[in-house]
């Protein structure tokens, strides 16, 4: 009786132990552990980088539909005759002796300080630029679902590294109780040995047992240093301490329906999106390429004063008109246009290779998913067996009819039996996961439900 309330107090222990273990210590619940993750993991950074960039691309595609101003100022001197001329008619200081022939063939040296504002504004250029900055506007929102996949790719890698981390702690816990089991099974062994009811190599087995135990631990506790490094990688936060974590417990989590997970998938996915959207800009970008082959209108104007020196005789003159033009020889553009709708045809492959990834990869998180279920079930009931079949074989050597061989048979059953059973639950968990992973609805908001 005293070791079946000793096996019934350890199993409430070990189903608490990530709760309970460090009073002392702040827990961290997979929320925090998620939101820090959002705000460190350099991939996250990269994401919203690029989402930066593409609006800055779309910001410079529709400075095209602007008017384009500059200021230019000019110091020039010289004694060339056409510069000469053109300079004094500009300056307003042409005077009848520049007539002279020898003042136009070898003029004197003359300078000039220009100020000149120039102008322009495409008018029109047969939709062509509308048609750049709707591509570019996609491309700003194909970065912004990139950068959501790489959330929930970052969601998905927590909660990964979080859950290994509590079964390593599991695990750690497991084995320092099977270390408690194996001393006090060595004692027990002693006793019967010193009683005569038990030879010495039964004390030998229990010794073999208790370093078996041990080594155990060891292992265990080296896991668990891997698994904390795991998850501080998943969070981007290199330095951060551990403490005790927040369990996420066993339970049956709702099974769905295939075709519904597939198509909400489809609609979701944020990576997916992200293709659909650069598809659709690629297609403007074709649209684009062939209205480069229209004419494109421009008004252009400029103000210019010219001066002999700073605050000297000066003279200002400006210049305004429209120009039309066509390219009758268009090769580059032609190039361009095939460039353009064979970029459309590979994105075009890619969306559609992509999409049957999407629903194999649903597919397969489905039967994972009810996988793990089942498994989680058969491995509680297989626990409870094992758990019963120790006590059972514990009450049988303690009134001497069984052998230690039996009795340590039994402890590595149930060893087993509750490694497994966590082992499934932690695969219940991560199956379910990848499932919303799959289907593209694991959010920060959907992981803290697993908790």
């Amino acid at each position: 009786m005293k070791s079946v309330l000793f096996r019934s107090a350890w199993i409430v222990w070990i189903g608490c132990l990530a709760a309970s273990g460090a009073a002392a210590q702040e827990t961290l619940t997979l929320r925090q552990a998620i939101s820090g993750a959002l705000k460190q993991n350099p991939e996250s950074e990269a994401a919203k980088a690029e989402v930066s960039e593409a609006q800055a691309n779309l910001a410079t595609a529709r400075t095209a539909l602007l008017p384009q101003a500059s200021f230019t100022e000019d110091i020039s001197r010289g004694d060339d005759p056409v510069y000469a001329f053109g300079t004094r008619l500009r300056q307003r200081r042409f005077t009848q002796t520049d007539f002279a022939l020898n003042a136009l063939n070898a003029p004197d040296p003359i300078g000039n300080f220009s100020t000149r504002i120039s102008g322009g504004w495409q008018l029109f250029d047969t939709l062509r630029t509308e048609r750049q900055i709707r591509g570019a506007n996609l491309m700003e929102k194909s970065a912004a679902s990139r950068a959501g996949a790489v959330d929930q790719k970052i969601v998905f890698g927590v909660v990964a590294a979080y859950q290994q981390a509590l079964y390593a702690e599991r695990e750690v816990a497991t084995a320092q109780h099977e270390v408690e089991t194996a001393e006090a099974l060595l004692k027990s062994a002693d006793d019967h040995v010193k009683a005569g009811l038990a030879v010495e190599s039964d004390r030998m087995s229990a010794q073999v047992n208790l370093a078996a135990c041990k080594q155990g631990l060891i292992a265990a506790e080296g896991d668990r240093e891997l698994a904390w490094a795991g998850l501080r990688e998943a969070m981007g936060a290199p330095d951060l301490k551990e403490t005790s974590l927040a369990p996420i417990e066993p339970r049956d989590l709702a099974a769905g329906d295939l075709e519904q997970e597939v198509a909400t998938a489809l609609k979701n996915r944020k990576d997916l999106n992200a293709l659909g959207q650069a598809d659709q800009a690629q297609n403007a970008a074709v649209s684009a390429a062939k209205l480069s082959y229209g004419p494109h209108v421009n008004a252009y104007g400029n103000w210019e004063n010219d001066a002999a020196s700073i605050g000297g005789a000066n003279g200002s003159n400006w210049v305004a008109g429209v120009q039309i033009g066509i390219d009758l020889l268009p090769l580059s553009k032609r190039s361009q246009l095939a460039h353009e709708k064979a970029a459309k045809t590979r994105v075009d492959a890619l969306l559609e290779s992509y999409r049957q990834h999407v629903r194999v990869e649903v597919n397969q998180a489905h039967i994972q998913r009810e996988t793990a279920r089942l498994s989680m079930k058969t491995a509680r009931a297989a626990t409870e067996q094992a758990t019963e079949g120790l006590r059972i074989v514990k009450n049988r050597y303690e009134a001497g009819l069984a052998t230690i061989t039996d009795l340590l048979r039994a402890e590595d059953a149930e060893r087993q039996s509750q490694t497994s059973y966590w082992h499934a639950v932690y695969g219940n968990t991560m199956a379910y996961a990848q499932l919303l992973f799959a289907t593209g609805t694991l959010t920060p908001e959907a992981a803290e439900d697993l908790q």
